[in-house]
């Protein structure tokens, strides 16, 4: 079976994406519409093990993806960006953009309290707290 873990272990966020890309074009080829669209004469469908592992596939992205964002909002907030600025590169609030930054900081906290290697220790967790500040700060302290 595979789980995002296993798929995590085996590929970047580059090469996740263009293994997830070529399954999901050979899965749209084959014709997979709930609708019962036909799909092109000759592609193949996927097995499930290869379905299985394009939506591993999607969550591991998605996981990759989302912590590189954080990570370009803690840069932002070194880069002297206002949670504002931040908020309106995200397409959403300043107390937004600062609410979903502080779950991460506390989620990566976690990760290292449960793993004692993985996330961020409590030096690293409290230099980011300081970092993000308050979402009404207009730059980091």
């Amino acid at each position: 079976m595979t789980s995002p873990s296993e798929v995590e272990t085996r590929h970047t966020l580059r090469t996740a994406v263009a293994r997830y890309e070529d399954l999901r074009s050979r899965e749209a080829l084959a014709g997979y519409a709930a609708d019962g669209a036909p799909g092109v004469a000759g592609a193949e469908r996927l097995s499930a093990a290869e379905v299985l592992e394009l939506l591993a596939l999607g969550e591991v992205i998605a996981r990759k993806a989302g912590y590189g964002r954080q990570q370009s909002v803690r840069n932002a907030r070194a880069t002297g960006a206002s949670w504002t600025a931040i908020g309106r590169a995200l397409g959403t609030s300043k107390q937004a953009a600062w609410e979903a930054h502080t779950r991460w900081i506390d989620a990566q906290s976690g990760q290292h309290r449960a793993s004692g290697f993985e996330g961020m220790d409590d030096g690293e967790t409290t230099d980011a707290r300081r970092l993000a500040g308050l979402p009404d700060d207009d730059a980091p302290a």
